[in-house]
């Protein structure tokens, strides 16, 4: 299982509801949890901070789940 459709699973949401939360089409979300498609650069950045985590641990180059402090603008 792909850490988007893990963590999404964790934290209760269904892809509607990640839909809801990124603007990305269920049936294109589900494709990227099924590796069909990838993810845009602000799609990632999106469904990181939909799921409170970081783009690195989507990307598999941390295994720290927890997100880094958000820069305030």
């Amino acid at each position: 299982m792909n850490r988007i459709k893990e963590l999404r699973i964790e934290r209760g949401y269904t892809q509607i509801k990640m839909q809801h939360l990124t603007g990305i089409d269920q049936s294109d979300y589900s494709k990227i949890e099924n590796g069909k498609r990838y993810l845009t650069f602000e799609q990632c950045r999106k469904v990181a901070i939909a799921l409170n985590t970081s783009m690195d641990y989507l990307a598999g180059l941390t295994d720290e789940k927890k997100p880094y402090p958000r820069a305030h603008k």
